[in-house]
């Protein structure tokens, strides 16, 4: 049984196909989803298996834990930085 919310997702930091940045709100909800993933697996016992979905299938992989943490931590600052951005050039916006 895969662990929860340890599925392979979409890299984190790539750009839409329209070359815009994500509306804010999406950025948010992406944000609360790594956390939670974040926070799972640094919950999670040494000794637990943890599964990786194979992108568009039904199919599961054996993943190392602490792999998948560290790969979801550094997917959380990306997002992090992204959202900052958002609120750095809307503050930006309003003082011109």
């Amino acid at each position: 049984m895969p662990a929860p919310g340890a599925r392979a997702e979409t890299a984190a930091g790539s750009i839409p196909a329209d070359d815009q940045a994500p509306p804010k709100e999406e950025l948010c909800l992406r944000i609360k989803e790594r956390k939670v993933i974040v926070d799972e697996l640094s919950n999670l016992k040494r000794n637990r298996k943890v599964y990786r979905q194979q992108q568009n299938s039904n199919i599961f992989f054996l993943a190392d834990r602490t792999e998948m943490l560290s790969e979801n931590k550094n997917i959380l600052d990306e997002l992090r930085k992204e959202y900052q951005e958002i609120e750095n050039s809307e503050k930006t916006k309003v003082k011109k």
